[in-house]
């Protein structure tokens, strides 16, 4: 079970809908400066990058210098005219390059194939800001897979393709001869909405598989148990993945406007998001210092604002031992055809 005393507020505080109203009007997440974080001669991924909250974080990581920036995109229609959105609003250096890569979160197979992809990646990939995520407004079930879509995307290829970055990671290790052997640096797009989630679930057996019920499916809790599961996962990999290899960490930038999560949910939830939401820069902002300036500390914790925070007041409880560790045997059992228990047992001989 994580620990909650490490932190000059309660998971129950911090859950609490003043709370959130507090952070959103009167937050303020810090913005970095090449003085503070120089990323000369280094690489990211981010997902879902072709607008909103990953496109902020593209702008912001060029702005420190980033030498290679790979928009992960569904559509690579999309991920090109971001590129060039990006290209006209950045003065880029000559050192500096974007790339466009293929990634449906929809897909195992285009997940393992992007992953397959960046191993090869030159200068090696130093950071990853996991920003893909879908809100669907109703039931939809993925064809392939079985799962419904805000599990899919949200949270089973989430963590697919943390596991399979952090393979990366493994096998390259730091740079050879270089000063920027620094660990590598993942962050993992979490939401408020985590510690709402009813999570009537958690004591079922097998789990995933009620998750996915049509009948409990509500649209409001789907999305918010997939940030939840997210957390716990985290919670739990941090114990075997050492800080030297990869600082991971769940991080939150708040409600925003312009993100394109809510888009499925109506007319009345747009007008609420755009009146008390920030703006997707803002947003960015703590990604962005969360993958650049945070250090071991931040390790397997949340973000918000710049700041460490507790997860969802469900982790730190008594019943989070059992559940976590039946969702961690699931997700592994899922998500076997990709050899992700190796992967694991890796981390303890790098």
């Amino acid at each position: 079970m994580a620990q909650a005393n490490l932190f000059d507020i309660t998971p129950e505080k911090e859950a609490s809908k003043l709370e959130f109203l507090r952070r959103q009007f009167f937050g303020a997440p810090p913005a970095v400066s090449r003085r503070d974080a120089d990323l000369s001669g280094k690489a990211a991924v981010i997902t879902g990058a072709n607008g909103g909250i990953g496109m902020e974080c593209s702008r912001q990581l060029l702005d420190l210098g980033l030498s290679k920036l790979i928009l992960a995109v569904r559509d690579e229609a999309k991920g090109e005219a971001a590129r060039k959105t990006l290209l006209a609003a950045n003065a880029l250096e000559s050192s500096q390059t974007i790339e466009i890569w293929k990634l449906d979160h929809a897909s195992y197979e285009s997940v393992v194939s992007f992953a397959e992809r960046v191993e090869n990646l030159s200068p090696r990939l130093d950071i990853a800001i996991l920003n893909a995520g879908v809100n669907r407004g109703s039931y939809v079930k993925n064809p392939t897979t079985g799962h419904e879509e805000n599990l899919q995307t949200n949270y089973l290829s989430t963590i697919l393709l943390l596991l399979l970055l952090l393979r990366v990671f493994n096998k390259a290790g730091p740079p050879a001869s270089s000063p920027r052997s620094s660990p590598g640096r993942i962050v993992i797009v979490s939401s408020d909405t985590a510690a709402w989630a009813k999570f009537e679930e958690k004591h079922e057996i097998p789990l995933l598989k009620v998750i996915n019920n049509e009948a409990k499916w509500d649209v409001f809790h789907s999305y918010a148990i997939s940030k939840l599961l997210g957390q716990l996962f985290v919670a739990e990999l941090v114990k075997r993945v050492p800080p030297s290899l990869a600082i991971v960490n769940c991080a939150n930038p708040g409600l925003c406007y312009g993100s394109g999560v809510a888009r499925e949910l109506g007319l009345t939830t747009a007008i609420f998001v755009r009146a008390i939401g920030r703006s997707s820069a803002v947003g960015a902002r703590t990604l962005v210092h969360a993958v650049t300036t945070l250090g071991e500390k931040s390790h397997g914790q949340y973000v918000e604002d710049g700041k460490l925070r507790p997860m969802a007041p469900f982790v730190y409880s008594d019943e989070a031992t059992q559940t976590t560790k039946q969702l961690w045997t699931e997700t592994l059992d899922e998500l076997s055809f990709a050899g992700v228990r190796d992967i694991v047992e890796g981390f303890n001989r790098a």
